[in-house]
């Protein structure tokens, strides 16, 4: 079976990207926990209904799909390259990635629960207690645990692709301290998960080089050395 290339596993890191960072700046949209019962009650009962149904519909689905994309298409480049990774990097490398896709939708569903029960449903609006309660639900599932996972994906990809040789050690320090904040934050605000699309455009750019490396190391060189003509002696005349 033909492995990704690295180009096509950065096209689908920044497809990713670009849907996430829509994603989450749609989602501050949304009202905050600490926002008041006049809010909630705005924003589910009709204000809001088309702002979340996009993201737990569209954004969020089509952002996790091209994240899985990227995720299996980047191990399939770092198996073309014949690098033996540590086996504990690379078994929690794939199961990080799955985590925090599961987690992303699992999230995005509590949050989503209030909108989808009256535009789907048909049912009544929840109270503002009820929305608070799934609202705090889908923050501790995506900004709590969800972006563990990430984080636990970005150290191992960063420890597989430093080992592959793929990654140069000014980009695997920067790497290993975005991979460092997505373990160690937490916080509900949309703006802490912009490190996540950082770091994946980072590791795009890299595989980008890496492939423009590989490009030029595979083109055959088009101009044939000009062969030397070699002297004919010149018969002397004998007297």
């Amino acid at each position: 079976m033909k492995p990704a290339s690295p180009r096509f596993a950065a096209v689908m890191g920044i497809v990713f990207a670009a849907l996430f960072v829509a994603a989450m700046l749609t989602v501050n949209n949304v009202p905050h926990l600490s926002a008041p019962d006049t809010d909630y009650g705005a924003f589910y009962g009709g204000a809001g209904n088309t702002v979340v149904t996009a993201v737990a519909i569209y954004l969020v689905p089509l952002a996790g799909i091209a994240f899985l994309w990227f995720a299996v298409a980047l191990r399939s480049v770092l198996d073309a390259l014949g690098a033996h990774p540590p086996a504990i990097a690379h078994g929690l490398n794939l199961l990080s990635a799955v985590l925090f896709v599961a987690l992303l939708f699992a999230g995005t569903a509590a949050v989503a629960t209030p909108v989808l029960l009256t535009t789907i449903g048909g049912g009544a609006p929840l109270d503002p207690d009820i929305a608070r309660g799934l609202s705090a639900l889908g923050y501790g599932l995506v900004f709590l645990f969800s972006v563990r996972g990430a984080g636990m994906f970005a150290l191992t990809t960063t420890t597989m692709l430093r080992g592959a040789g793929v990654m140069p050690r000014g980009a695997a320090v920067l790497s290993y301290l975005m991979a460092s904040w997505l373990l160690l934050t937490a916080t509900d605000h949309p703006a802490s998960l912009l490190v996540l699309p950082a770091w994946v455009l980072l590791v795009a750019v890299v595989l980008l080089r890496h492939d423009r490396r590989q490009r030029r190391a595979a083109v055959p060189s088009t101009e044939a050395p000009t062969p030397v003509p070699t002297a004919v002696p010149t018969p002397r005349s004998e007297p």
